[in-house]
């Protein structure tokens, strides 16, 4: 699955296979990069 925003070719690529590498679905990684990124910047201090 792939949000329906702009994103590269190349991210999605990246994403895809941070997915198979972790042994998830597509939505599932989306999910936990989103996640993990949205605390980033969400508590830039606490990195």
């Amino acid at each position: 699955m792939r949000p329906n925003i702009d994103i590269s070719h190349t991210l999605n690529g990246r994403v895809k296979d941070y997915a198979e590498q972790q042994d998830l679905g597509l939505g599932e990684a989306y999910r936990e990069i989103i996640e993990e990124g949205l605390g980033v910047v969400e508590h830039p201090d606490e990195s």
